[in-house]
């Protein structure tokens, strides 16, 4: 570990420093956030409404505290989901036959539709307290984080430099420890550009979250989202201010405290160190590299973790690369396939019989009309995004200094709810009597643009030396050097981006089709705005309906679209 020099417990006991002192304090206040923030999961749910939620901005610091903890929880649970779900798909080619295009419909599925059909189950986890109201909560901001992570970890590990691979396979690691010794740690940095944007794009659904709808009871839980909600429904530009300036410190605060900490650290895993460049910097990593107590700390706790490389089940070692290998191995993958798609015929007879006995047919095609709507707007948003923060994204990832600059800016913006622009878009459209088609259309691609950014920003910082180099060798500069080097070096994380932005557009537009500031309501034409409309009146034909339909668009459109563009990008870009 650069920067970290294993001690032993007399060194570490002879005084304490004052980084010592530093790590110290630094932990007990992450202790304290934590007590604080969840001194309330085994209240009575009868509290919540006892103490409704207030506008008073001297609440604001417990309410950003609760929701940056089922925040951080959910990012816990996306990250082990990550580990598993996308290095089980990436691989089993057998598995990924399922896992990937499952991974498709999970994106695709509204936040609202996770809600509506888990809130039962985890509130009978708890039943009369807070918890079961937390558990769903942290569940549907979980539905918000995960797939990008596992998605771009995915891309990493199916694009593992061959040098890489040779190596393990000189040094005949077993699969478990080639996965923390190589794989890992090359998808490391991509995978924390990530997690900044989920944490950040979790914002965007953290007020449908906190909104918890059992039969005819709304269990409300403090926080932003909520308040956002509350000062939205009063018409207070006051109380919206203050919810934005909470937002911007808080954001601040986990940059400095968990993302910029990480970054730095995982600058040591790039595959390609540039001379020259000085590694990122951060003042709470150098705190805990210099601290005695830490180290001697994380000292014993790599040594506990390197004798699990000894375990004699993690100790085997896998076959040659390739599932299927002859006669047997291709009858295997058939009798899997075949499988695979009776399932899902099973599945989509199961729901259509559900649908079109509540639901017309023509009701039905009246919904794919409306998907269709819903795609138009997606496509050119998409196209946009894309013409806008690929050439920022790739400026901003070869310099380094800019990239720390943009970091935290960029964690704002994506942070950004929708619901928080609903004053001007709503004032706006009113006024000059806009189309409410066009102009709630933007607000779709308001948090997920950033997934094409941040993907980008990852990509052009991992663009080897060597293609600098021979760049500036042969003179290559302007259109011929975003040809040739540039957008080739960035293409497969700019897919990665762009797949999850999809999704996240089709789910946002249940958010930005329906905007509403106070007894003002405008709506767009969208599917969007049908799932919305049938969430509120709580029909549950039509909420299946309408996540049954934006299901097969985003999976058509992943299918012979973007899938085609990722193995391509795989098999022609990647490194070695």
């Amino acid at each position: 570990m650069r920067g970290t020099i294993p001690i032993s417990v007399e060194q570490a006991t002879r005084g304490i420093t004052r980084w010592d002192a530093l790590a110290i304090l630094l932990t007990l206040g992450i202790l304290v956030f934590v007590a604080e923030a969840s001194r309330h999961f085994l209240q009575p749910l009868v509290e919540l409404q006892m103490a409704p939620i207030s506008l008073a901005p001297e609440n604001l610091p417990e309410y950003a505290a609760r929701t940056t903890l089922r925040m951080f929880l959910a990012l816990v649970l996306s990250l082990g989901f990550t580990f598993t779900y996308a290095t089980f798909a990436a691989k089993s080619q057998r598995a990924a036959v399922l896992l990937v295009p499952l991974l498709d419909i999970l994106q695709s599925v509204p936040i609202l539709g996770f809600i509506s059909v888990t809130v039962v189950f985890f509130m009978s986890l708890a039943p009369g307290r807070v918890l079961g109201a937390e558990f769903a909560a942290i569940f549907a901001i979980f539905t918000s984080q995960a797939w990008n992570m596992a998605f771009c970890f995915y891309q990493s590990l199916r694009t593992v430099p061959v040098e890489l691979v040779e190596a393990s396979r000189t040094f005949r690691l077993s699969p478990w420890m080639n996965f923390w010794r190589v794989e890992a740690p090359f998808a490391m940095p991509q995978l924390i550009w990530n997690m900044m944007m989920s944490m950040s794009g979790s914002w965007f659904f953290v007020v449908a979250s906190e909104a918890i709808s059992v039969g005819n009871t709304t269990v409300t839980l403090p926080g932003v989202g909520s308040y956002i909600a509350l000062a939205i429904e009063q018409k207070n530009l006051v109380a919206v201010g203050w919810a934005i300036g909470t937002m911007l410190v808080v954001i601040l605060l986990y940059d400095q405290l968990l993302f910029r900490p990480l970054v730095a650290w995982a600058d040591r895993f790039r595959f390609e160190q540039q001379a020259g460049v000085l590694p990122p910097r951060s003042w709470v990593l150098d705190v805990l590299r210099r601290s005695r107590v830490v180290a001697l700390l994380a000292d014993q706790l790599s040594r506990l973790w390197r004798r699990t490389y000894q375990w004699p089940l993690l100790r085997l070692r896998s076959g040659p690369a390739g599932e299927s290998s002859g006669k047997r191995g291709r009858w295997g993958d058939r009798l899997w396939s075949g499988l695979v798609a009776a399932l899902a015929a099973v599945a989509l007879w199961r729901v259509a019989t559900f649908i079109f006995a509540n639901i017309s047919p023509p009701e039905a095609i009246k919904a794919m009309a409306l998907g269709f709507a819903t795609l138009s707007r997606v496509i050119v948003l998409i196209a946009i995004a894309t013409v806008i923060w690929v050439p920022i994204g790739v400026v901003v990832g070869m310099r380094p200094r800019v990239a720390q600059i943009i970091q935290p800016v960029a964690q704002f913006l994506a942070a950004f709810p929708a619901n928080v622009l609903f004053p001007i878009a709503v004032s706006a459209i009113v006024v000059l009597r806009l189309d409410p088609n066009i102009w709630l259309s933007p607000l779709m691609i308001l948090g997920t643009q950033w997934y094409i950014l941040f993907n980008v920003v990852a990509g052009a910082s991992a663009i080897p030396s060597e293609m600098r180099d021979i760049g500036a060798n042969l003179q290559v500069h302007g259109w011929l050097w975003w040809k040739k080097i540039a957008l080739p070096a960035v293409f497969p994380y700019y897919v990665t981006g762009a797949i999850t932005a999809s999704g996240g557009s089709w789910n946002a537009s249940i958010v930005a089709e329906v905007a509403s500031w106070g007894d003002t309501r405008l709506q767009a034409s969208g599917l969007g705005a049908y799932i919305a409309q049938a969430t509120e009146a709580g029909d549950l034909p039509r909420i299946v309906l309408g996540i049954a339909v934006m299901s097969l668009f985003v999976v058509i459109i992943n299918r012979a679209f973007w899938r085609p563009l990722y193995w391509y990008a795989e098999r022609k870009f990647r490194l070695g």
